[in-house]
């Protein structure tokens, strides 16, 4: 209503200026406000004694002036002076019931959607597995929960996808970890979260298992049977908890929406031919990057797209890359939304610049990153699950629904 009234004033504020009663050239802010006393209407506007001076006129004249120029509006039932040149706006209450009533009875509440329906992905949620969720993945589930439910609402075609962190260096470091403790890893897989943790540590502080640790992310890239069960065993584990979690917040995300990392492993040699193909590798130290004019550190050097390490290994960047390509191809989107936290902008800024230079996607498919901020601890700083101070996701739903109990 308060744009409605603005709009009412900025018509009047043009016809006194084409009738010399204002001068050329002003622009106001029109300030619209609720009244403390719905006795004096339910909107105030003190845009009179804004430009009284400029008018040379008192504000309560101006005021009067305003009123006889003010479009008729059924929302409205009377406009009244009050005090030094305060314009006082009374709501027409049977009006708005019966914009009420219209919106109840209309299945989609009269809200409708500009331009025509897309198939639009949404990025969300997607939890590192072989660990549970905690905190800081709260906003990227709850929030692409809530805009997936909006794209439905206006009749888009929505395609949820949770891009679990199901492969990569964290993998080779738990299956390293497993195999030098077996006995241990069977009793501490229970908590998944130390598991993870001790495996982090080891990896820190032995060059000999981070060694270990990489080539058997390799192993696992390549489809090692062994390799490829003890796998499977974190994922269902993991994947389990990250359920009953959805389950218990009620976001509309299943087992057939996740799409992780792994599912584009096969792709992953292909992508890095296929840009090799268009002429867009360079190989620097070793590793296989994608260098692009626009994208430059603070020194002016440009910044490398690394695709595949020296060792032969794949990064989010190769993931995201065939990702992209195969909701371009295979889901056939026009628009794809990434819920993931403001950190990564960079990163998908150059996917998705890489993404379109290589011919992955069509110009027309929208790409975009909706970033949010990150949960901190004490210190100001992100949680990191591998210091251990990050409050488990469940641990923070009991605590919420405890507290609301003994209220």
């Amino acid at each position: 209503m308060k744009d409605s009234i603005r709009h009412l004033i900025q018509q009047a504020l043009d016809r006194l200026t084409a009738e010399g009663v204002l001068p050329a050239g002003l622009t106001p802010v029109i300030q619209v406000e609720n009244t403390k006393d719905k006795s004096h209407g339910d909107f105030a506007s003190n845009i009179a004694m804004m430009l009284a001076k400029p008018a040379g006129m008192k504000p309560r004249d101006l005021a009067e002036r305003l009123i006889a120029a003010l479009p008729a509006d059924e929302q409205l039932t009377k406009v009244e002076i009050a005090g030094p040149g305060f314009l006082n706006f009374f709501q027409n209450s049977d009006a708005l019931a019966q914009r009420l009533e219209a919106a109840l009875a209309d299945a989609k509440l009269g809200v409708r959607k500009n331009g025509p329906a897309q198939r639009v992905v949404v990025d969300l949620s997607a939890p590192n597995l072989a660990k549970e969720m905690h905190v800081g993945h709260l906003r990227s589930t709850i929030i692409g929960d809530g805009v997936a439910r909006v794209l439905d609402f206006l009749g888009d075609t929505v395609i949820r996808q949770n891009h679990v962190g199901d492969w990569g260096t964290q993998f080779g470091m738990l299956l390293a970890y497993m195999q030098e403790n077996p006995a241990a890893a069977e009793s501490e897989l229970a908590d998944l979260e130390g598991f993870y943790r001790a495996a982090k540590k080891r990896f820190d502080d032995s060059p000999e298992f981070a060694d270990r640790a990489r080539e058997l992310v390799v192993q696992l890239q390549a489809g090692d049977a062994e390799c490829l069960r003890l796998w499977h065993r974190f994922n269902d584990i993991s994947l389990s908890h990250c359920q009953a979690l959805y389950d218990r917040l009620g976001v509309k995300l299943s087992m057939a929406d996740v799409k992780g990392e792994s599912a584009y492993n096969d792709d992953l040699p292909q992508v890095v031919a296929d840009l090799a193909a268009k002429g867009l590798l360079t190989e620097d130290n070793g590793a296989k990057c994608v260098f692009m004019d626009e994208f430059k550190n603070a020194e002016g050097n440009p910044l490398p797209l690394i695709v595949q390490k020296a060792g032969g290994g794949y990064l989010y960047a190769t993931t995201d890359l065939a990702a992209t390509r195969y909701r371009a191809g295979v889901l056939k989107a026009d628009r794809v939304l990434y819920f993931v936290d403001q950190r990564q902008a960079l990163h998908f800024q150059m996917v998705f610049a890489c993404a379109r230079l290589a011919g992955f996607v069509p110009s027309s498919m929208e790409m975009e990153h909706m970033g949010f901020g990150t949960m901190n601890g004490p210190d100001g700083r992100p949680f990191k699950t591998r210091d251990g101070g990050t409050v488990k996701l469940v641990q923070l739903l009991d605590e919420a629904e405890q507290r609301a109990y003994s209220l």
